[in-house]
C-alpha cells in the first residue's frame, strides 16, 4: 500500500540521491536525521526484503537519545510499531522482512561487523577516519551520514564529500521550519546577536570557523584511570531545551580526567536517578550538582548522595580559572563534552575581541565538571580561597 509521507524537503532531496554515499551536512534542527530515517523506514525498508539497515553513532547513549529516539518515533506515527518485534535487549527491530539494527563504536569490534545493506551514521563527524573505513567498505547499497559542520577540518570534507558517487546535501532549519515550534525557530535565531561562528554552523549549516576558544588544555584519552586521588560526579540539570549531564571527574598524576556519563534532554529526576542507579552510583559517590533544590531533594530520596554547588558572584570565571590550570584528558567515547570544549568560547566585543566573559552555550557538561572544580576549592559555602592545586 502506497503511504502519504508529510516530510521536509530535506526527505525529498534524499530520496532522489541515487549514490552509493549521501552526505547531510547541515544546521541545528534542518530534519536531517529525521528525514533520513522516514526515508529509510517508508520508503526503503518496502522495496527491500531480509536487507540490514545499521544506524550508527559513536555512543550509546547518544545513540538513544537521537536517531533511535527518532525512529521509533517515526514507527508509531506511522503506525507500524508492533512489540513484538522490538528486540530491547539486542537494539534490533523487524520492519517488513527487513533487520534494523542500532549499533555504537563503544566497542572496538562493533564496527568490524557483518555486511550491511544500508548503512545511517548519525553525526558522523564524531568518528574517526578508521571508524568510516571499516563501517563503508561493509555496506551493499547505500550510505547516509548526517552531521553539524562544527569542524573546519575533517575527512568528510577530505574525503568523502569530493567522491564521484557522493550526493551532498545542505540544509538548514528553513528547510525544516513548518515541522518546528516557533520558540525553537526564535531560539535558532538569536544565535546571530549571540555568536556569529554559532550562527555560521548551527543557524546557517556551513563549516566552522572558531576562536576564542576558552580551553586548549585538553586532550582524548582511551580510558578513565582505575586508580585516581578522588572521584568526584558533577551534574547540570536540563530538560526540554538543555540536556541533562552526569560527568565523572577524577584527579590522577596531577591531572583531570573526564568521562561522560548522561547527556540526555527530555529526563525527568525519577528518569536521572533509575540512569544513576543503572551506572551503579551509591551513596558513598559524592555528587556535586546545579543549585536547584527540588531536582536535588527529589534524586537525594532515591538514595544518591547529590550536593548542591556554590553559586556566587565570579563563581564561573573561578571555577573556568581552577579548569585551565589542569592537564584535561577526556574520554573518547564522551562525544558531546568533547564537542563542548571545541565550541565553548569567550564572548567578542564589537570590534571582534574576546572578552572574560563566556557564552552561554556548549557548556552543560562542562559546568558539571566546574562544580566538582568549585567543590574541590571550597572552604565553606560563603567564601573561596585561591589555591595552587587541588
Amino acid at each position: 500500500m502506497e503511504r502519504k509521507v508529510r516530510a521536509s524537503v530535506v526527505f525529498w532531496k534524499n530520496q532522489a540521491a541515487i549514490t552509493k554515499i549521501v552526505v547531510n551536512q547541515g544546521s541545528s534542527r534542518s530534519g536531517k536525521t529525521y528525514s533520513i530515517l522516514q526515508l529509510l523506514i517508508i520508503i526503503k525498508a518496502n522495496e527491500e526484503k531480509d536487507a540490514v539497515f545499521t544506524i550508527v553513532r559513536k555512543t550509546m547513549p547518544s545513540l538513544k537519545a537521537s536517531a533511535m529516539r527518532d525512529f521509533f518515533e517515526i514507527l508509531k506515527n506511522e503506525d507500524l510499531y508492533d512489540e513484538r518485534n522490538h528486540n530491547k535487549t539486542e537494539n534490533t527491530y523487524m520492519l517488513n522482512g527487513n533487520l534494523f539494527e542500532f549499533v555504537s563504536l563503544d566497542q572496538p569490534q562493533k564496527k568490524r561487523g557483518a555486511k550491511r545493506t544500508y548503512l545511517f551514521i548519525n553525526e558522523a563527524n564524531e568518528l574517526s577516519l578508521e571508524d568510516w573505513i571499516q563501517l563503508s567498505i561493509r555496506t551493499e547499497k547505500q550510505i547516509f551520514i548526517d552531521y553539524n559542520p562544527s569542524m573546519d577540518e575533517h575527512w568528510i570534507y577530505d574525503l568523502v564529500i569530493p567522491r564521484k558517487d557522493c550526493t551532498f546535501i545542505q540544509s538548514t532549519y528553513l528547510d525544516n521550519k513548518e515541522f518546528l515550534p516557533a520558540e525553537v525557530v526564535k531560539e535558532i535565531e538569536q544565535l546571530k546577536y549571540v555568536d556569529e561562528n554559532y550562527w555560521r554552523v548551527y543557524g546557517l549549516g556551513l563549516p566552522g570557523q572558531i576562536k576564542g576558544l576558552i580551553f586548549t588544555n585538553w586532550e582524548q584519552c582511551e580510558a578513565f584511570p582505575a586508580e585516581c586521588k578522588w572521584v568526584v560526579y558533577g551534574m547540570d540539570f536540563g530538560f526540554s531545551n538543555d540536556p541533562t549531564a552526569l560527568i565523572k571527574v577524577g584527579l590522577c598524576g596531577g591531572d583531570l580526567y573526564l568521562e561522560e556519563l548522561i547527556y540526555s534532554r527530555g529526563l525527568t529526576n525519577q528518569d536521572i536517578a533509575l540512569w544513576m542507579g543503572e551506572l551503579n552510583l551509591r551513596w558513598v559517590d559524592e555528587v556535586i550538582a546545579d543549585n536547584q533544590p527540588k531536582c536535588i531533594y527529589e534524586i537525594k530520596k532515591e538514595g544518591f548522595n547529590v550536593q548542591a554547588t556554590f553559586k556566587g558572584k565570579d563563581s564561573i570565571l573561578a571555577g573556568l580559572d581552577i579548569m585551565k590550570r589542569y592537564k584535561i584528558h577526556i574520554t573518547k567515547g564522551s562525544v558531546n563534552l568533547i564537542r563542548e570544549f571545541k565550541n565553548y568560547k569567550w564572548k567578542e566585543d564589537q570590534a571582534g575581541k574576546a572578552t572574560n566573559e563566556p557564552i552561554d552555550k556548549f557548556n552543560h557538561g562542562i559546568d558539571a565538571v566546574r562544580y566538582v572544580c568549585l567543590a574541590k576549592v571550597m572552604v565553606n559555602r560563603k567564601r573561596m580561597v585561591k589555591v595552587g592545586r587541588l
